[in-house]
């Protein structure tokens, strides 16, 4: 006589599959039920201004119109405000024989890099002067710095 093929682990398998159908079964059968008693909800679901769920349709005359060209995706862009691009400092520190120094900003009292490349006129320390601003490498290059006319 032969053995049966089916282990023991097949067969537990096998009544949990059946289980799940049977629990499957159920719950349609319940949904059915609840179905036919009456409402399942809310038929329809309209949003008001706020967000929010309600079964009353929003009043059209409060209906905001918007342009597709308004909608921004993304980042909005930055606006670019209208500074004045000339500045005005004192030469904090000037090396002519390494051809660099430091310009003190005098509305913001921020210092910034000069280069002898960057100058109209020749300058040394204690000047004032008219510059305008470079972003480099390593931060706001002074360039285009002349001596101010007193």
């Amino acid at each position: 006589m032969a053995r049966s093929q089916d282990s023991f682990g097949k067969r537990e398998k096998e009544k949990k599959r059946q289980k799940k159908r049977e629990e499957k079964q159920k719950k349609k059968e319940a949904r059915r039920a609840e179905a036919s008693e009456g409402e399942g909800g809310i038929p329809f679901a309209y949003v008001d201004a706020y967000g929010n769920l309600t079964d009353t349709p929003p009043d059209p005359s409060e209906k905001i119109k918007v342009k597709a060209e308004d909608i921004v995706l993304g980042i909005p862009q930055k606006e670019e405000e209208e500074i004045d691009p000339i500045h005005t400092g004192k030469v904090a520190f000037f090396d002519a024989s390494k051809g660099y120094g430091f310009i003190t900003d005098s509305e913001t009292q921020e210092r910034y890099f000069v280069h002898v490349t960057g100058l109209l006129d020749e300058i040394h320390e204690d000047d004032k002067v008219q510059f305008e601003l470079e972003k480099g490498p390593k931060g706001w290059n002074a360039v285009r710095v002349k001596k101010q006319v007193l």
